[in-house]
């Protein structure tokens, strides 16, 4: 099923200016009110991060603080259907990454950062509450099976029923979700094995599997309220401490 896009897709950035973009949003994302003061935009909970002000006066990419979250629909393949990123809008929270599943830099921490949340959540009692949704920008790897283990590799508690890997069905679909309608810039680099990407070609066989791969990327976590309201945008890797456990506990308990 190819996923669709209703929102209006920003331009294509290259890399390098979306990771200047990400070294703002850092700035940006580091030390934030994690309580409102009525301060805020309207329909969030959270105040503004530090220098928003400036931030949303730059040509970021990624929806930041204040903004509705793009709409687009994806294969959740461990769920066999495919998942609406606005379908949980006035019913629960959510909270988005976008990964690959061999990558050994950035990914695991913003793997890992939604997970501590799913434990949280548990513990707290409010997975009913929140939906995880990690959309993999890397499907030729990134197979349904391959998923299942990344996420028990990494504690995922697959049946509380609120994490959804979503993986678009080819490369082309993956740019389009990813990088056109949520600002995530990436960029295949060179691997071993010389691997081509061909969006007609058949799942990748264990040897093809094997090879290194090399793909650059900007990072980024959004926290959504139930409005469908960008909470918080993290950039420049996983939030550190409890901040991003923080930020969810405030947003389910202020809404």
């Amino acid at each position: 099923m190819t996923p669709t896009s209703t929102s209006t897709s920003v331009d294509r950035r290259t890399i390098l200016r979306a990771t200047g973009a990400a070294a703002l949003g850092t700035s940006l994302a580091g030390c934030s009110q994690l309580t409102s003061s009525g301060n805020g935009a309207d329909g969030v909970v959270l105040d503004p991060p530090e220098n928003h002000d400036r931030i949303k006066e730059s040509d970021i990419p990624h929806p930041i603080y204040g903004e509705e979250i793009p709409e687009a629909t994806v294969p959740a393949p461990l769920h066999d259907r495919s998942v609406t990123t606005t379908e949980f809008e006035g019913d629960r929270h959510v909270m988005l990454t976008f990964v690959y599943t061999s990558c050994t830099t950035v990914c695991p921490g913003l793997t890992a950062a939604l997970r501590r949340v799913q434990a949280d959540a548990h513990e707290e009692g409010y997975e009913d509450e929140i939906a995880f949704l990690p959309i993999t920008f890397d499907p030729e790897y990134d197979t349904p099976e391959v998923l299942e283990a990344y996420g028990e590799d990494y504690g995922v508690d697959f049946e509380a029923g609120n994490w959804y890997f979503l993986r678009p069905e080819t490369h082309g679909d993956a740019k389009e979700v990813v990088e056109d309608t949520f600002g995530v810039a990436f960029e295949h680099g060179e691997e071993s094995g010389d691997m081509a990407h061909d969006d007609e070609s058949d799942e990748m066989d264990d040897e093809e599997m094997n090879h290194e791969r090399h793909i650059t990327h900007t990072s980024l976590i959004l926290l959504v309220n139930k409005d469908g309201l960008v909470e918080r945008a993290w950039t420049g890797g996983s939030p550190g401490g409890n901040e991003i456990v923080d930020a969810a506990r405030a947003v389910v308990e202020g809404w």
